[in-house]
């Protein structure tokens, strides 16, 4: 029988509801999930038996020794389907097959020749079919999606601007559907990341997290109550575009003086670099064995980074008011050089007490950001900004 539009309404928010209590807390049972809900007994139960046989949920085994009926756990089947995520960088794409709890199952890298479009989607498609060779195992789980993390301002699937890319208006959804027929989503990547902090990261038992990523740019997004926001035109959080110094360094936007010219991953190390007056290729290991070794240059940049990347982020506190901050990007790598001097200048600069700044110290939590794209999916009923359908799974062209 088909649901009228009220009823399908309700039967999508129960299932979110049960989907995300379980995504939070683990296996529980029927009644535990009726009690904590306050749907009725019958509500759970059918939506309960509706993702038993579409194998979404599974059950456990009944725990031992109790008296009468043993409740019998449910749990979300996160072995059941599997995601692909694809980080995007120059010259470069990082790869990861997961598990709907974005648990990476095969990773990889692999390169490009150059930064057009049409190179990165060929690129894609031929790394979604490593992946799947790769996995080896048989399985019986389909894959369900593929998320993209794309730095830059990206819009229901099209990268509207990325100027790590010199791209405009590129459809890049779109364009790897046409190949893998599977759906894909794309995102700006700190977006990405945000969002699998908040499913399955330091966020996961939070509402409102913010995530700072100080990578190769500046950005801090926001999840609230699981919903990424992007603002009017997809580009909320670029603050590494917040002018820093006006007469400071031309920025990769146009303008001069972004706060990432100076304190973004590689502007460190380059300023290190030319203050030490090094030759050679330098990184941001070198820069962190100096500061550790006691060099006053790296330890003072990094000082002044925090300092200064802290000001700005005590105003986004007292805008969004997040419970947590999970910090992000090849800048983690300085530890606590770069991120003491930040929590000091968020106490200075946040109006209310300020959140904690946890950073991810995993490698490959921007490719699982990317593959969170997909999962999300499954856990909001509400359709998702950057979905580009596909059927089935044939990947053609590669």
């Amino acid at each position: 029988m088909r649901l009228k539009g009220d009823q399908q309404t309700s039967r999508a928010i129960n299932r979110r509801l049960i989907l995300n209590l379980l995504r939070r807390e683990g296996a529980i049972s029927r009644a535990e999930i009726a009690a904590i809900t306050g749907l009725s007994p019958a509500a759970v139960t059918f939506v309960v038996t509706e993702l038993l046989k579409e194998k979404i949920l599974v059950e456990g085994e009944a725990s031992p020794g109790a008296p009468g009926r043993r409740p019998i756990p449910i749990d979300i089947n996160y072995a059941g389907r599997l995601v692909v995520g694809l980080q995007l960088k120059v010259g470069a794409i990082d790869c990861v097959l997961t598990d709907l709890a974005t648990t990476p199952l095969v990773t990889k890298q692999v390169t490009v020749p150059d930064r057009l479009p049409q190179s990165a989607v060929e690129a894609c498609a031929k790394a979604v079919k490593e992946l799947i060779s790769d996995r080896g195992a048989p399985t019986t789980a389909q894959l369900s999606g593929i998320g993209i993390a794309i730095p830059g301002v990206i819009e229901n699937g099209v990268c509207r601007l990325s100027h790590r890319f010199n791209w405009a208006d590129v459809p890049f959804a779109a364009m790897l559907a046409e190949l893998v027929h599977v759906p894909v989503w794309a995102d700006d990547d700190t977006n990405a990341f945000a969002l699998a902090q908040q499913l399955f990261g330091l966020g996961r038992h939070h509402r409102t997290v913010g995530a700072l990523a100080i990578g190769a740019g500046i950005s801090c997004a926001v999840v609230i109550d699981g919903s990424v926001h992007h603002g009017a035109n997809g580009a909320a959080g670029k603050m590494g575009h917040s002018i820093y110094d006006h007469d400071g360094p031309l920025c990769e936007c146009g303008r001069r003086g972004c706060l990432q010219t100076f304190f973004s991953e590689p502007a460190l190390v380059r300023r290190w670099k030319e203050a030490r007056r090094l030759s050679g290729e330098v990184t941001r290991h070198d820069m962190l064995s100096a500061a550790q070794a006691g060099d006053s240059t790296a330890i003072d940049l990094l000082q002044e980074a925090g300092l200064g990347i802290g000001r700005f982020l005590g105003g986004f506190c007292n805008i969004v008011d997040p419970e947590v901050i999970v910090g992000g990007g090849e800048a983690v790598t300085f530890g606590d050089f770069l991120f003491e001097p930040m929590r000091d200048a968020l106490k200075r600069y946040a109006l209310w007490s300020p959140p904690p700044i946890t950073p991810d110290w995993a490698d490959d939590s921007w490719a699982r950001g990317a593959a969170a794209l997909a999962t999300q999916r499954l856990f909001d009923f509400e359709s998702n900004p950057g979905e580009v359908a596909g059927v089935g799974l044939q990947i053609s062209g590669v």
